[in-house]
């Protein structure tokens, strides 16, 4: 058929074996397929027809009624969610690709038209009266299971605005952050660096700073200083509307603070996340500061600069892992922790869910995208052979086993609050690593392998609050007045002098980092949920360790909870508490721990 763009695309064979490419026929045949145009036409009589029967009737609907309800509620977020993940991962295989940003843009604006009539369901459900809302749904008949959703839903109650406003919100937002947030990833996708004669897109020039070669990691770091000047202005109009927007947002919901919506969203208490950052900040010295003194004395330096954060280790031989290898270290890590990890993974592997290949205008870094629960998930990497790239694979696959196990809570429960979304992540890396470890007997790999771990760790914990710290001084200043790119480049050279310490040396430039980390955009105040993940799997690590009953049932059993339960639920089984103080230091010591044995190695 002319004009026909097939997804299922054959894998190419390079320097890393076969590659695999994303086969998304299972969301959809073709962009211009009858299925995708039949589920569309569905979508909009779907939406039409819930209106009509529910709005105005939501607080005098019988338990059975409010579950049929929810169910065909459930339905329609099922089948919307199909779609925009078929559009959306097909937008993100090539982003500078005119066709498939068109259909993105176009998909978003007719799916934000036709949920339009949606709009009402949450707000009449939060004026519900409390004793109505506590009878319907523990009714033996009614839908009880759904109650962890709602609550949720109704912890909003205080912030939501009229009908009215919020229908407005609702058809401003794809010209409002959602348009923001296109123009970043697609001026992101569209850059180049000059790297010695070569023209590299941002992973490409990003990857040069873990090269062996300290030449070739200062022109990676200062070609991405060139662009990153040069379009400074872009991102900090960016930054500045993006935060404006969700001040003014906050204001008229009465948000205390400019996080609260998170907390809110992930379903945590905003003392936690204080507790935890002030655990990470006050052990700065003990592990950032610590670590790259030592690692400066490593490789023979009085001072790092910032092209030294992440280079190997002067002892490490450079090697590059080939896909099959860094799919059997994973799996085996994986089984060693229990076969039915592996047996999760499998799929991913063998079904087309992995797109691994490093292309023109594919988007940087990695992700595991869930769909919807009726399909599967899909994974995204760059992958360039590094060890690194075979941990980013053990963490993306560690997201992609948690969404297969919680997606029998359906769409509406299935969703993890960020504060546990990197649970399964951050204990699949561990397993890979603890597994590597254990196999590694030469003194100097030992060291890569554990500076490495620390690094990510590091990168994980100090970084990410780091980067929460970032924000929230940045949403501070944008509540005084337009911040100049100069203003926002101080708060960023005042974090980062503050989390990587007195051992670093900061290039002119690197003051316009923040311009391409994509959290800040797309999603305000994330960053804490890695930080809050690597805490928590390692106080749950040393619970394994330390030999807890049926640890690996317990394991299941959270991960298939998905958002059905508060983070306090999830974590009693293994006797944690995370709004205990002493628990992020459990954390901590574990990093200190490593760091005090890659201080013992010789070498």
């Amino acid at each position: 058929m002319a004009g026909m763009v097939f997804d299922a695309a054959e894998p190419a064979k390079g320097e890393f074996g076969t590659l695999p490419e994303w086969d998304l026929t299972d969301l959809y045949p073709a962009p211009d397929s009858p299925e995708l145009a039949a589920d569309l036409a569905a979508l909009e009589t779907r939406t039409a027809s819930f209106a009509q029967a529910y709005q105005g009737r939501l607080a005098d609907l019988a338990p059975a009624e409010m579950l049929d309800c929810i169910i065909a509620y459930e339905a329609i977020e099922t089948l919307s969610g199909r779609i925009m993940s078929y559009v959306g991962l097909r937008y993100y295989q090539n982003t500078t690709d005119p066709q498939r940003a068109k259909m993105l843009g176009d998909y978003q604006a007719r799916l934000t038209d036709m949920t339009t009539p949606l709009v009402f369901f949450s707000l009449e459900f939060n004026r519900i009266p409390d004793a109505t809302y506590e009878a319907v749904f523990t009714a033996p008949e009614g839908p009880a299971r759904y109650k962890p959703a709602f609550d949720r839903l109704r912890a909003m109650r205080p912030h939501q605005l009229s009908d009215e406003l919020e229908q407005f919100l609702h058809d401003a937002s794809v010209v409002g952050a959602a348009a923001w947030n296109r123009l970043f990833d697609e001026t992101m996708a569209g850059l180049t660096f000059e790297v010695e004669g070569e023209t590299l897109g941002l992973e490409a020039t990003l990857n040069l700073l873990t090269d062996h070669d300290r030449v070739r990691r200062e022109a990676g770091a200062r070609a991405l200083v060139a662009v990153f000047q040069q379009n400074v202005g872009l991102f900090t109009r960016i930054h500045n509307t993006l935060a404006k927007e969700k001040a003014i947002e906050d204001k008229w919901r009465k948000m205390p603070s400019p996080q609260h919506a998170r907390h809110l969203s992930n379903h945590v208490e905003p003392e936690v996340v204080e507790a935890l950052r002030n655990a990470v900040t006050a052990a700065y010295p003990r592990l950032s500061h610590r670590y790259y003194a030592l690692k400066a004395k490593w490789l023979g330096l009085d001072k790092l600069q910032v092209w030294d954060r992440n280079a190997p280790l002067p002892t490490e031989t450079p090697r590059l892992i080939d896909w099959p290898e860094a799919q059997a270290t994973v799996l085996d890590a994986y089984a060693g922790f229990s076969p039915a990890l592996a047996e999760l993974a499998q799929p991913f592997f063998d079904k087309g869910w992995i797109d691994a290949g490093v292309k023109p205008g594919k988007a940087p870094g990695a992700f595991a995208h869930p769909t919807v629960t009726t399909v599967h998930p899909y994974i995204l990497l760059n992958y360039l052979g590094k060890p690194r790239d075979v941990m980013t694979l053990a963490h993306e696959l560690g997201h992609g086993v948690h969404q297969r196990l919680a997606a029998g809570q359906g769409e509406m429960l299935s969703s993890t609050p960020l504060t546990l979304a990197e649970t399964a992540s951050v204990f699949g890396e561990m397993l890979t690593f603890r597994a590597l470890l254990a196999k590694t007997t030469d003194p100097a790999q030992k060291k890569a392998l554990l500076a490495g771990k620390v690094e990510d760790m590091i990168n994980t914990v100090v970084r990410q609050i780091a980067f929460y710290d970032f924000e929230c001084r940045l949403h501070a200043a944008r509540a005084e007045g337009e911040l100049t790119a100069d203003d926002i480049n101080a708060i960023w050279m005042a974090v980062q002098h503050e989390s990587l310490g007195p051992v670093f040396e900061f290039m002119p430039g690197y003051e316009t980092f923040w311009t391409y980390v994509p959290h800040f955009v797309h999603s305000p105040f994330y960053v804490y949920a890695y930080a809050f993940g690597d805490g928590l799997v390692n106080a749950l690590y040393a619970a394994y360790e330390d030999g807890l009953p049926d640890f690996q049932t317990k394991y299941f059993e959270m991960l298939k909870a998905g958002g059905s339960k508060h983070h306090g639920e999830l974590l009693a089984p293994f006797g944690l508490d995370a709004s205990d103080p002493a628990f992020w230091d459990k954390g901590l010591s574990m990093i200190e721990g490593l760091i005090d044995q890659l201080e013992a190695l010789k070498g």
